[in-house]
């Protein structure tokens, strides 16, 4: 295996928005993350909506205008 082409690992600590940390290894030297498994809706047990770009809004607002158009 030739040592030039592979990427650099890195050991990091990955942080969540939640607040939540943890170590893993990346070819990147920091890491963001918006969900983990300490927040995901899926290892909680609870429904959560995670809308970054607002469409569920957006998809609500359709459907109160479909509605009343009826």
């Amino acid at each position: 295996m030739k040592k030039e082409i592979q990427p650099k690992m890195f050991d990091v600590t990955a942080n969540c928005v939640c607040g939540n940390s943890f170590k893993t290894s990346s070819t990147k030297e920091e890491l963001e993350v918006d969900i983990c498994s300490n927040c995901h809706p899926f290892f909680t047990g609870t429904q959560k909506f995670v809308d970054t770009a607002g469409r569920i809004e957006k998809f609500q607002k359709r459907f109160e205008k479909s509605k009343s158009s009826k």
